[in-house]
């Protein structure tokens, strides 16, 4: 590969240049913060800066977002602490899903085949009453059907069915979820 003819193509960050500089200078900084443990805080500047948030979200120490205008999140969901959604597509996330401590959620990767190491990305949906447990990595263009488990650890790059739980790198299904 030939790192430097790299360019981002077509790619575009999706807002002005003043609101990507303003959300890493403080917009990021705040969210990201071990001294501001209230999640509603988090939420409103996540809202201002374009995210899309419902009702009961909880959002702990540590969390980091790219993009929070590519940022959907349906009600009572929880984020736990150093979660990094790496949102350079669309992320959505629907109600009742838990990201465990750590979860990666990667939309964006490079092409290794292509010559200038062209970027690639595309958005994750991750399904009602799903579970992402603790250090889990979601690769682009992932959904996670509804109800399904992600074990501790577990790594994929290729959707997951509803109600099935998965675990090891690359993810296997092991069994049917019961609710």
């Amino acid at each position: 590969m030939r790192l430097n003819q790299y360019t981002v193509g077509d790619y575009t960050p999706g807002a002005p240049y003043w609101k990507q500089l303003l959300w890493y200078f403080v917009g990021s900084p705040l969210v990201e913060s071990y001294w501001l443990p209230l999640s509603a805080f988090k939420i409103w500047i996540l809202r201002i800066f374009g995210a899309k948030i419902g009702q009961g979200v909880r959002i702990k120490p540590g969390v980091r977002v790219k993009f929070p205008w590519r940022l959907n999140i349906g009600d009572f969901v929880w984020i736990g602490e150093d979660a990094w959604i790496d949102n350079v597509a669309p992320v959505t996330i629907q109600s009742h899903v838990c990201l465990s401590q750590g979860v990666y959620l990667c939309t964006g990767n490079h092409d290794w085949n292509h010559p200038d190491f062209k970027l690639i990305s595309a958005p994750i949906h991750i399904q009602e009453s799903s579970w992402i447990a603790a250090r889990s990595v979601i690769g682009p263009g992932v959904t996670v059907g509804r109800g399904a488990v992600l074990t501790l650890g577990g790594v994929t790059g290729k959707s997951l069915e509803p109600m099935t739980i998965y675990a090891g790198n690359p993810a296997q299904p092991i069994k049917q979820r019961k609710l």
